[in-house]
């Protein structure tokens, strides 16, 4: 609509010659005391749709529009964390059921924990970390078990006491009823690889009856317990 500037109304004019000046009767009241004696005009109340049309949209309206708004960014906000998630399992963290009960008590059957499978490409494999690796013998199948020995290190077993270069290795995470009274003769684990043994030494299949681990096998160190929830926490 063009904007039109409102006509003078003709009936509220008045003739200026026809004025006359405004004067004070001698006993004409305070002009002060009539102003305030006199009840105010009450202001006109607007109309909602009046309102709406200088204004802008409803007031249901815009409320509906800022729920949409909020709405939006929700999904957003949804939309990115899934997929940050996504790249982390992908490239970073692989969730892991551990069967069996080689890695008691520190892992016991059918938990769920966390791999990351990134962080041994910015820092060395250590002895005294639990690793889940491709079985050398057949490449199928997936275990997990506690780096003992790293390349070039004499490891041998005596009584099921575990020695190292000739030093008796401090093991406080095997419980002394999970050692067996088995010796085995020393060897020296070959360069890029790792002797490998299961926390409950009584029912580990490892290092001890096929040799130690290729580092090209190994798939990543077990980090975050979250299953169950009552044991929910970093693997240490």
């Amino acid at each position: 609509m063009d904007d039109q500037k409102p006509m003078p109304d003709s009936s509220l004019q008045k003739d200026p010659k026809k004025e006359s000046p405004f004067s004070l009767a001698p006993h004409s009241p305070d002009p002060s005391r009539h102003c305030c004696d006199s009840p105010l005009p009450a202001e006109p109340h607007a109309d909602p749709a009046d309102q709406a049309a200088e204004g802008g949209a409803p007031p249901g309206k815009e409320e509906s529009l800022v729920s949409v708004r909020e709405l939006r960014g929700w999904v957003r906000d949804i939309f990115f964390a899934a997929l940050t998630a996504i790249l982390i399992v992908i490239f970073v963290v692989q969730p892991v059921k551990v069967e069996g009960t080689s890695m008691e008590p520190k892992l016991e059957d059918q938990e769920r924990i966390f791999v990351n499978k990134f962080i041994y490409h910015f820092s060395q494999i250590e002895r005294g970390d639990i690793v889940v690796f491709w079985y050398p013998k057949d490449p199928t199948k997936s275990f997990i078990k506690r780096i003992v020995g790293i390349p070039g290190e004499r490891v041998e077993i005596r009584r099921g006491q575990v020695y190292i270069d000739g030093q008796r290795l401090d093991e406080p995470y095997v419980p002394a009823n999970f050692l067996d009274a088995a010796s085995y003769p020393p060897t020296i684990v070959p360069d890029g690889h790792f002797y490998v043994l299961g926390d409950h030494r009584n029912s580990s299949n490892d290092s001890r009856n096929w040799g130690s681990v290729p580092s090209e096998n190994i798939f990543g160190k077990a980090v975050f317990r979250y299953w169950p929830v009552s044991k929910l926490g970093l693997i240490e």
